[in-house]
């Protein structure tokens, strides 16, 4: 087996479950990433104060505390990505996570694919970089400076709050954001109960983006989640 490069992304696991850190010790590894693990609370905390890991992948059910706990303690001072992998495949927990500060929730079993995949995701989000004045999503195109959406060469017409959810979601492609964190960004945090909003909102954005809104292509609902803008 090839060293893993020193200057590879760091990754802290914690998971309480031995076989499940073997699992994920062996595949990161055989990708490059360099691993720490956790296997509580308490532990996960330490090392996150203690270490640059790249990025956090997470699990709920530890002995010491719940993930949730952890997740928004540890937003209370970083911002390193988190992903949360857990067997709680219930909607109330993947919201509770992803709106304490997670980036993302798979929930197990996974494939390695699919958690390198979310990974990257995470990573690229992370990664400060030049501002963007122009988004491209297949035939989208989305003008920032000049706040113009066109589809095939063809300018769409927005309204402002259309405007606004959109640019939201394509700043944030491939991630999921839940109707709460969609709520406070665009509406406000006065409106996070009022779900129906981001319901109407996407429908009508997905009959003026998308070429079949009822199977759409890029503007994807995330199964007892929310929602996500394909990434390109």
């Amino acid at each position: 087996m090839n060293p893993v490069d020193p200057l590879s992304p760091l990754v802290l696991v914690v998971d309480d479950e031995p076989q499940m850190r073997r699992f994920l010790r062996a595949s990161l590894g055989a990708h490059g990433y360099r691993i720490l693990e956790a296997g509580t609370a308490a532990e996960a905390v330490m090392l996150a104060m203690s270490h640059n890991q790249a990025i956090l992948l997470l699990d709920l059910g530890l002995p010491d505390a719940d993930g949730i706990a952890v997740t928004r303690g540890l937003r209370e001072w970083t911002q390193t990505p988190i992903v949360v992998i857990s067997a709680r495949g219930r909607e109330d927990d993947k919201v509770a996570a992803l709106d304490a500060g997670a980036d993302d929730y798979l929930t197990k079993p996974f494939g390695v694919k699919e958690l390198l995949a979310r990974m990257r995701v995470a990573l690229r989000h992370a990664t400060p970089g030049t501002p963007q004045h122009e988004l491209t999503f297949g035939a989208r195109f989305i003008d920032l400076t000049r706040r113009v959406v066109t589809r095939d060469g063809v300018e769409i017409h927005l309204t402002p709050i259309e405007y606004k959810l959109l640019t939201l979601l394509a700043r944030h492609a491939g991630k999921v954001l839940t109707h709460r964190q969609i709520l406070k960004e665009v509406w406000g945090p006065g409106a996070v109960e009022q779900t129906h909003y981001v319901r109407v909102h996407m429908a009508e954005l997905r009959k003026k983006l998308e070429r079949d809104s009822a199977r759409p292509e890029w503007l994807l609902t995330e199964p007892a989640v929310d929602y996500r803008m394909r990434e390109p």
